[in-house]
């Protein structure tokens, strides 16, 4: 049967939503602020190593990639809108001894360059990093720029490395990690004005490729959390903690290899409801691979996934979206209330 198209409402298609309402910042109020930070830790690291390229698909003002190519201009490369072509020059010029740093949104990188990425660089274990922004809902633009499905994507490859950052403090720490990693890496970006979180709530935080990390104790609920994901379920642990309820939060940046030895212990300690929270689909990401783990072992705590649906998402403006499919502090709270 064919379809019926009913025409949107001006609030539904996003109408008069100004760009800073469709990609605001991600930065709750109270956390300071890091511009560029990818950029940077990049120009910062190819200062040490000559091997280092910068590569982008007319996105480099999108990725912050722009920083590294003012300050090293002969190192590089626009290739223009050809994300088949910009995979297959970050391949060739791994091959030849550089480590290619490739940037442009992860819609493109995930749906357009995939058989690229596999055939020339995952099946070749070459070290290209794949740097991706918008990843999930951190977009308002709709599906055509929401990368809801790209860990799902990339989870099945081997070979490949996923990083799902949460603020500037691990973007800053993933560059040399994802540099000293001899493989290929994807990692998703935040961008612009990134909030430093980690380090706030755990001064001595310090990114660790494959690691996860507790951030929070708590004795009632475990949250296990990747991306600006784990920025949401502290903030979600401190309203929590008003009604008397004690949330842990496991920060999990390193989504494959997973750190499943970590991820066992804090879910084994007895009582504790454990919660998922990702900024990903609810099929293929972060909840059904902690699910996974967790059933292979025989550890069965009472178990919950907070995740975008199985859907297209919506446009308009992000503090909105965030409500609408659960990403908000408020409504990860009041979830987690719930099933308390």
């Amino acid at each position: 049967m064919k379809r019926k198209y009913e025409p949107r409402t001006p609030a539904a298609r996003g109408d008069g939503l100004t760009t800073s309402a469709m990609i605001a910042s991600l930065a709750a109020e109270g956390y300071d602020t890091v511009a560029a930070p990818f950029g940077h830790a990049l120009v910062d690291l190819a200062r040490k190593n000559e091997r280092i390229v910068g590569l982008s698909a007319d996105l480099s003002k999108y990725t912050d990639l722009h920083v590294f190519a003012q300050a090293m201009p002969d190192r590089f490369y626009q290739m223009g809108m050809a994300e088949q072509v910009l995979i297959s020059a970050a391949a060739g010029l791994a091959r030849e001894g550089f480590l290619p740093f490739a940037t442009t949104y992860a819609v493109f990188a995930s749906r357009r360059a995939y058989d690229f990425i596999a055939m020339a660089v995952a099946e070749e274990n070459l070290p290209v990093k794949i740097v991706c922004a918008l990843p999930g809902l951190t977009t308002g633009y709709g599906p055509s720029h929401q990368a809801t499905e790209d860990l799902a994507i990339f989870r099945g490859l081997p070979n490949m490395t996923i990083i799902d950052p949460c603020c500037a403090d691990d973007i800053a720490g993933m560059v040399p990690a994802m540099a000293a990693h001899d493989g290929p890496v994807y990692a998703r970006l935040l961008r612009g004005k990134v909030p430093r979180v980690l380090t706030r709530h755990k001064p001595d935080y310090k990114f660790q490729l494959g690691k996860a990390q507790l951030i929070r104790e708590g004795g009632d609920v475990l949250i296990v959390s990747t991306g600006f994901m784990t920025m949401r379920a502290l903030d979600a642990a401190e309203a929590l903690a008003a009604d008397k309820v004690d949330a842990a939060v496991l920060h999990v940046p390193t989504v494959k290899p997973l750190d499943t030895a970590t991820i066992l212990a804090e879910a084994g300690k007895g009582g504790r409801l454990v919660v998922t929270a990702e900024n990903h689909s609810i099929v293929g990401g972060l909840g059904e691979a902690v699910a996974a783990t967790l059933m292979r072992s025989g550890v069965t705590p009472r178990f919950r996934m907070i995740a975008l649906p199985d859907a297209f998402l919506e446009a308009g403006a992000l503090p909105t979206l965030h409500d609408m499919y659960g990403l908000s502090v408020a409504k990860v709270a009041e979830r987690i209330r719930g099933w308390l």
